[in-house]
């Protein structure tokens, strides 16, 4: 008489899980706003500081490298730390991602949205 009650005890489970996996996404949103990576060139003449958000927050040039005759270089330099924070800021994000999906069964590649 009751057997159908059974699959209603499994989508209340079912939608608990996803409320928790919002509630969770939402957290990470905010802790990725706050975690910061650093990104180096020039063997760390030019350090680059951004959130696992892919946001610049900081810039470090050693000061040695101000030179007139070197703008392109130092310009070369700023870029390439720019470009390695930003790119550890991404695996920062998909490493806290993986940690997330790593308990849900969800595949360890599947790409939510951040």
């Amino acid at each position: 008489m009751l057997k159908g009650l059974g699959g209603m005890a499994d989508m209340a489970k079912m939608m608990k899980a996803a409320q928790d996996m919002q509630a969770k996404m939402a957290q990470l949103q905010e802790d990725l706003k706050t975690i910061k990576v650093i990104g180096e060139s020039g063997a760390g003449l030019v350090k680059a500081t951004a959130t696992a958000k892919g946001e610049l927050t900081a810039l470090e040039i050693d000061p040695s490298i101000f030179n007139a005759d070197d703008k392109e270089v130092v310009e070369d330099l700023i870029l390439a730390a720019i470009k390695d924070a930003q790119g550890k800021a991404e695996d920062r994000a998909r490493e806290e991602m993986a940690k997330l999906t790593e308990g849900l069964g969800l595949p360890a590649d599947m790409k939510l949205p951040f």
